[in-house]
């Protein structure tokens, strides 16, 4: 880490631009508040692609303070990924590990994770079934799809379909929460108004690829 904050590497984040970087206190346990330290990257191309097609009106708004990942007023983030460094105030007392809170930080996160779907607009979020991954450290991590829909009243397509995964594991004595969201269906009609040569890449497949890479990357 530094300064706190994960380590994303700049290999991977060739076309992603750096929204926010943060510190904020992201849930409480019983005796302990749960600090982060918070990186998010959104697709740059996309973003400006989506300003010339002439829909930023469309954009959803800030509802709720309390996620992990804080916007700073813009609700525009339709394909982002962030990450997120834990840590503990006051620090865990000896004999505490971070092993016995996994089970409780991993249920947090996700809520946390589907409660910041929900205020920015996105509705039926639903979350899949859980499986395990391993990072690139070698870090065991517990992994978990989620579906979504945003709707539109006044748009070329009724609704942008998106898929999320977030991912949460515990490295060197403390927990990382890394995630993101892209878009499935619907994004071709809101570009329909751009020539081809204006349109980035929209291919889910390859969203979730590079998605996963960098959540698999982040130390």
């Amino acid at each position: 880490m530094t300064d706190g904050y994960p380590v994303v590497p700049e290999a991977l984040l060739d076309g992603w631009d750096e929204r926010v970087r943060e510190e904020s206190t992201v849930f409480r346990l019983s005796t302990v508040s749960v600090v982060g330290h918070t990186v998010l990257y959104e697709d740059a191309a996309l973003c400006e692609a989506l300003e010339r097609a002439g829909v930023a009106d469309l954009l959803a708004e800030e509802t709720s303070d309390d996620r992990i990942v804080e916007t700073n007023g813009r609700g525009d983030y339709w394909r982002f990924v962030f990450a997120t460094a834990l840590t503990f105030s006051p620090p865990l007392t000896p004999g505490i590990g971070p092993a016995s809170l996994r089970p409780t930080v991993v249920a947090e996160a996700r809520r946390s994770f589907q409660g910041d779907l929900e205020s920015r607009g996105f509705e039926n979020v639903e979350r899949g079934s859980s499986q395990r991954a391993r990072t690139e450290s070698g870090d065991r991590a517990s992994l978990v799809k989620y579906t979504a829909s945003y709707p539109f009243e006044n748009a070329p397509t009724d609704a942008l379909d998106v898929e999320g995964w977030l991912a949460v594991w515990s490295t060197g004595g403390s927990f990382r929460i890394a995630g993101g969201v892209y878009p499935t269906g619907g994004l071709d009609g809101l570009l329909a108004g751009l020539d081809e040569d204006e349109r980035p890449p929209t291919d889910p497949n390859t969203y979730r690829d590079e998605l996963l890479d960098l959540i698999r990357a982040v130390e």
